[in-house]
């Protein structure tokens, strides 16, 4: 199909990629990145773990962040959850699952951490919250590590964005916690975990 609409398309994608956009999502078949955000092949580099998470001693995603912020220079990192995610839930509901458990040991110290505010929240949207929340968390690690330090450091223009994807009804929603400095890392987080707290206020 893609060769019927242009002939030359596997030519000319296979002498370079110049992607502007680093995805950073779960691995949850249900959360394509290329046909969420309409890119097409070569525009979006992709990253995907269980539960999105950016994990300081997660060589295999700080490798795929240096090569996209230092060699191919993207302008833009999203790191998106999803609500209804499998990971999220069984960090909270925290059954033997094996090996996998350390790994959800992070989004569970996300919950133990923000356990004031969620507690506060309905059982129904204590989950979708926390998704929420665990997407603001792996956008101020990743803000904080040496890559990104660096990269903002020295002037380099990159963009961290966090976004959560509605399976349920198809729309990606921006959690307003857009980093482009080490300054607006602080107040990105600061103001999206206040916007979470007003939100459940206005719910009330």
């Amino acid at each position: 199909m893609l060769v019927e609409e242009d002939p030359g398309f596997f030519e000319t994608l296979s002498k370079a990629q110049k992607p502007r956009f680093l995805w950073i999502g779960c691995s949850d078949s249900r959360v394509p990145a290329e046909r969420l955000t309409g890119l097409e092949p070569g525009e979006l580099f992709v990253h995907r773990n269980v539960a999105n998470l950016v994990i300081h001693t997660d060589l295999n995603c700080l490798s795929v962040v240096q090569y996209a912020v230092d060699v191919l220079e993207v302008e833009h990192i999203i790191i998106c959850g999803h609500y209804g995610c499998g990971g999220v839930q069984a960090a909270v509901e925290n059954p033997e699952l094996g090996l996998i458990n350390n790994w959800l040991l992070h989004i569970r110290d996300i919950w133990l951490k923000h356990n004031a505010l969620l507690s506060e929240m309905p059982e129904e949207r204590r989950l979708d919250t926390l998704c929420e929340l665990n997407v603001m968390e792996q956008v101020y690690n990743l803000g904080h590590s040496t890559i990104m330090q660096s990269a903002w450091k020295r002037g380099q223009n990159v963009t961290i964005h966090g976004w959560a994807y509605g399976i349920h009804d198809g729309l990606l929603r921006d959690l307003d916690v857009t980093a482009t400095s080490r300054d607006t890392l602080e107040q990105g987080y600061r103001k999206g975990v206040s916007n979470i707290g007003q939100k459940h206020i206005n719910h009330k």
